[in-house]
Order: structure tokens, then sequence, then C-alpha cells
């Protein structure tokens, strides 16, 4: 009875050790007496007893592999280390196991090829700004050569990309160049937006000087213009109210002794004197005396 009873404990702790529960995204590769049984998913599971082993636990998520920076050669014979970033995942568990041994090892020695390759058809100019390119390449060709494997690349990304020192050095130095350079470029166009905006500022400030000149002169000629015609309306005026108050001999005389005397006044030293004082033979003889003065 004891032996029946150390039997049955002994049966059962084998069954229990035997229940496997394959968690999420995982899956485990079994074979029996040494050849691929079946691949287990997620759930509950019983294997069978020193006939069945798990050959392999495999990790279903994406995963991520950062390989050590790799020396390729450019088209033009520059030297640089470059370092990938692998995107993978396991998409067939019985491939992924008796696929390929050391499966990340194959994958690094290969990308590390592939990226020669690659990098080999490039100038260095066409390196460091054809990333995308390279990015697309290396995944297509990696994922074509680890298909049997089990594995599919989802992306492969260019990390870091190192030139030589000297190639390094000689960028810097050009860069600095090219920001130097326009720097030039836009102080020289500051400098001409800020010389033709101070020659059209005083382009208008000459015209607003020239028009306000203008409109001066014109409103002083005006001024003067309507001052004469107001002394000419004024002596108008005068002569009509003169003519019609009809004025006598003697007034009229007084006026001519006041032209007389204004004439006096001046530098000439002939006057003649037309007036009720004088006959028609004396106007004569005084224009005959200035007709010999002038010859």
């Amino acid at each position: 009875m004891a032996i029946i009873i150390t039997l049955l404990i002994i049966a059962a702790i084998l069954v229990i050790a035997n229940i496997k529960i394959v968690p999420q995204t995982h899956a485990y590769v079994i074979e029996r007496l040494g050849g691929y049984q079946a691949t287990w998913g997620v759930g509950l599971h019983i294997k069978v007893p020193f006939i069945d082993r798990i050959a392999k636990r495999v990790n279903l998520k994406e995963q991520v592999v950062d390989f050590e920076p790799q020396p390729v050669i450019t088209k033009d014979n520059v030297t640089m280390q470059i370092d990938t970033v692998v995107y993978y995942q396991i998409t067939d568990s019985k491939l992924y196991t008796y696929g390929v041994e050391r499966p990340m090892m194959a994958i690094e020695n290969l990308t590390a090829t592939t990226l020669r390759n690659i990098i080999g058809d490039l100038e260095l100019d066409e390196t460091l700004t054809s990333r995308d390119t390279i990015n697309t390449r290396m995944r297509a060709i990696l994922d074509e050569a680890t298909d049997p494997w089990g594995i599919k690349v989802n992306r492969v990304e260019l990390k870091n990309i190192m030139p030589p020192q000297a190639i390094r050095d000689a960028m810097e130095r050009q860069m600095k160049a090219e920001r130097e350079r326009r720097e030039s470029i836009l102080r020289a166009e500051g400098e001409k937006k800020s010389a033709i905006l101070i020659a059209e500022g005083e382009k208008e400030s000459l015209i607003l000087r020239a028009e306000a000149q203008k409109e001066a002169d014109i409103r002083e000629a005006e001024g003067k213009a309507q001052a004469i015609i107001e002394v000419q309306r004024a002596v108008a005026e005068g002569i009509k109210a003169i003519n019609e108050a009809d004025p006598k001999q003697g007034y009229l005389t007084i006026k001519s002794l006041e032209s007389l005397n204004a004439l006096a006044d001046g530098k000439s030293t002939k006057i003649i004197v037309p007036s009720d004082l004088q006959g028609i033979a004396g106007l004569a003889t005084s224009v005959a005396e200035v007709i010999k003065a002038d010859k």
C-alpha cells in the first residue's frame, strides 16, 4: 500500500512538473526524442515526461539590436565608421530554432556586409545625404536574407555616420564659411535696403519742400496781384468819385501844381509842363529845347 501511494505521489509530481503555461507573445518549440514535435502557443500545455522537452523559448515581440560601429569605405576612398540599429521580429519559431546557429551574430555580419556593399557605391556627400535610401535598401536586403530563418526585419536605421577627423574638420570649416557667406549677404541686403529707404526719404523730403515753396510762391504772387487789383480799384473809385463830383478849374489847377512838385523831385533835367499856365507856343518851345539837348 505504501508503495502504491509513493508511486501515485511521484506520478502527481511528474504531471505537475510537466504542466507548462505559455505566456502572451511567446512560443515554445517542443522536441520529442530529439526531433521537432510541435510549437506551443499561448495557454496551458502538458508535455510527456522524459520524452518531450522544450527545445527553445521564443519571444515574438518586436526587438531592437544595436550593432557596434562598422568600418566602411566610400566610392571616393573615404573610410568612416557607421553603426546601425535593426528592428526585427520572429515570425516562425521553428525556422528561428533550426534555421541558423546564433541568429543575432548572423544578422550582425549580414548587416555589416550589406552596409559595406551599399556604401561602396556611394561617395561621401551622397552617404551623408542619403540615409533614407540606405535604410530602405538595407531593410529590403536583410528582410529577404533572414526570411529562411523565421525573422522579419521591420526597420533598419543608420544611427551614426562618423567620417575621419580630418573630414569632419574640413566640413566644419565649410559650414563656417557658408554661414559667414550667408551673413555677409544678409548684411549687404540690409545695408542696400537701408540706403534705398534713406534715398527715398530724402527724395520725398525734397519733393515736399519744393511743393511747399511752390505753394508759397503761388500764394505770394496771388497776394501781390490781389493787392495791385485793390490799389487799381481804389484809384478807379477815386477817379470815378472825382468825375461824379464835377471838380472846378481851381481844384484841377491845384492838382496840376502837386504833379509838377512831384516831377521836380525827380532826376529829370528837362520837364514838359502841359497846363493852362502855358500856351501852345510855350509847349512847342519846351519840346524843341528837349530835342536839342538830346542831340
